[in-house]
């Protein structure tokens, strides 16, 4: 243990020291840090609603477990659902909320006219703090900063480390790189173990099933006793994968973490694999690469929308925007058998929640010199939990390519969210991709905890290797 605290600390200090010899952009002033808690949620939001009510005022979210829900359940329920749609958006009626439409929902409408549409709930501002994560939050409006020899290479703060209180870094943002960093650092439980299904879909609407990872993912900076930091580097987030299925792919384990600071690449990323027998450090397990085991649909930073280090693209704030994005996704997500959502074409429709929302546009361009084979993103980011909620990608000719949505719903249990399944289609080659959604029977495993500890977790690389038996 004091070995594993030497390196830690050695880690930081050359973190810090790496930090010092870049310059950082300016914090807010303090004038300014004074809304928050006041016109603002102490995280940034919007406190009050929107001019016609639609968006509600936050009146501190769902704090409670509803009723039918009990501790050490396999799933959450949905406190909504017997709520039914306000109104359905269509082909037919897209041009009336037009402006409240991401890009990817208006290709959708245009190329799916008979079967594709957004039933539009009541917008329920779900989402919880605890009290210590609204004052460090509060305390990074005015000292945390941008550092790094690229922009958004780094995020540094007040904290004993120098780095940025656990909480949201920049609650009033200046800037795309900002946001993209909230991004990173949203709320959420410490540790969410998860068992779910992955499929793909052809252009015959043929469904053929992905791994099946038996997961945990990780927060660690949520886990206010500070341990499971140490534990993992250090890491903002990061999980812990052991695929369960199929047998060709039985026992292959990932174990990834993802920094605060970029210096070694942004990320500590290993792999195992039962034929070897041993793991091997995988830094190549980044920006574009395909993930193989999902059969090569799914690309490395395409995790949560988006994961890694933000040096391709420049980042466009373009503003904040009333849309209408999935929100409070019980059904698929933990609800509903693959039978009733897998459609055709894509998900069935009455599976996913929209609501009204706040969302944050940034619009990722590739740098002139960079590789990637995206063009263009643009990702839309909630404005109370601060997690990417939808986002679209284009191919170099600038022909729009992916409509992502993520499926965000309350941990109402720990606290925060769970952003941890999503699914996209491929508007050029004709199919769609669902991840870490429900399985073939009703609903998935997903339990959240408040700490990691008592659980059979392997946090680094000669755990993973302990605990493989195949």
């Amino acid at each position: 243990m004091d070995n594993k605290k030497s390196v830690m600390g050695g880690l930081l200090a050359a973190a810090s020291l790496a930090w010092l010899a870049q310059p950082a952009l300016a914090q807010v002033g303090a004038d300014e840090a004074r809304q928050l808690g006041a016109k603002l949620t102490e995280f940034g939001a919007e406190k009050g609603a929107n001019a016609d009510g639609s968006i509600p005022a936050y009146t501190g979210g769902l704090s409670k477990p509803p009723a039918g829900w009990s501790k050490g359940a396999e799933r959450y329920v949905d406190p909504f659902a017997a709520e039914k749609p306000l109104f359905s958006v269509t082909s037919k009626n897209m041009a009336q909320y037009g402006a409240m439409l991401t890009e990817g929902n208006k290709a959708m409408l245009e190329r799916f006219p008979d079967s594709y549409r957004l039933d539009v709930y009541p917008t329920q501002r779900t989402m919880v703090y605890p009290s210590w994560v609204l004052k460090n939050t509060v305390k990074n409006a005015t000292t945390a900063k941008l550092a790094g020899k690229v922009e958004g290479d780094s995020v540094t703060g007040a904290d004993a480390d120098g780095a940025p209180y656990p909480g949201i870094p920049f609650p009033l943002p200046k800037s795309g790189v900002e946001v993209m960093w909230n991004a990173n650092f949203h709320y959420a439980p410490p540790v969410t173990h998860t068992i779910a299904g992955a499929w793909l879909i052809d252009t015959g609407g043929r469904a053929s099933s992905l791994p099946t990872p038996n997961e945990y993912f990780l927060h660690p900076w949520y886990e206010q006793s500070g341990k499971l930091r140490k534990e993992t580097y250090n890491a903002v987030h990061g999980l812990t994968s052991l695929l369960q299925d199929p047998p060709s792919s039985a026992g292959i384990v990932f174990l990834n973490y993802y920094m605060h600071d970029a210096g070694d690449g942004g990320q500590k990323v290993w792999f195992y694999t039962p034929g070897q027998r041993r793991v091997r450090a995988a830094p190549e397990f980044a920006y574009d690469i395909p993930i193989a085991s999902y059969g090569g649909v799914l690309l490395w930073d395409e995790i949560h929308g988006f994961t890694g280090r933000m040096d391709r693209f420049d980042f466009k704030l373009v503003g904040k925007k009333e849309m209408l994005v999935p929100y409070n996704v019980f059904g698929i997500t933990n609800q509903v058998a693959s039978k009733d959502f897998i459609g055709p074409k894509h998900v069935n429709p009455e599976a996913v929640r929209f609501e009204k929302r706040r969302v944050w546009v940034v619009d990722a361009t590739r740098k002139t010199g960079a590789r990637h084979v995206y063009s263009r993103r643009t990702f839309y980011v909630e404005e109370d939990c601060w997690c990417i909620v939808a986002s679209e990608s284009y191919d170099n000719g600038g022909k729009l390519w992916k409509n992502m949505s993520l499926y965000t719903f309350p941990a109402y249990d720990v606290g925060g969210v769970n952003n941890d399944g999503w699914g996209f289609n491929d508007l050029i080659k004709g199919n769609y991709t669902v991840i870490n959604v429900g399985r073939k029977d009703p609903g998935k495993l997903v339990r959240s905890y408040n700490s990691h500890e008592g659980l059979p977790l392997m946090l680094s690389p000669q755990a993973v290797v302990g605990g493989s038996v195949r």
